[in-house]
């Protein structure tokens, strides 16, 4: 599964009314850190593809819901379940970070010696 891109438009029915658990990555073009993390925000799409979103949103295009949520640095990631902002983290983290923070919301993915293993 690839990250969704979502826009102030479709974040109520692409996030607020997702049926599992949705990471929004609040990001713009000009952040370094936001172009850091986005490679392992891809590979935890990939492989927590069935246990979690990883959506988009970029802040210069769509400023309404950065605003919403009071965003005031990037990278912001939010995680939001059942409609609501369950966890947020500011500042750009290595993905075993990332993983860490997901697994400390609730999100469980696959155990880090996994990683070495093959998917197919």
């Amino acid at each position: 599964m690839t990250t969704v891109k979502v826009t102030d438009e479709s974040f109520e029915s692409d996030v607020l009314k997702a049926s599992g658990p949705v990471l929004v990555d609040f990001w713009a073009e000009w952040c370094g850190p936001c172009k850091q993390i986005a490679p392992a925000l891809d590979q935890i799409s990939e492989e927590l593809g069935g246990k979690v979103t990883v959506a988009k949103i970029n802040i210069d295009e769509n400023q309404m819901t950065p605003s919403r949520y009071g965003v005031r640095g990037i990278p912001t990631m939010m995680l939001f379940k059942d409609g609501q902002m369950a966890s947020m983290t500011v500042g750009a983290m290595p993905k075993s970070k990332i993983l860490e923070w997901l697994g400390e919301a609730g999100v469980k993915g696959p155990a880090v010696s996994s990683q070495a293993a093959s998917h197919g």
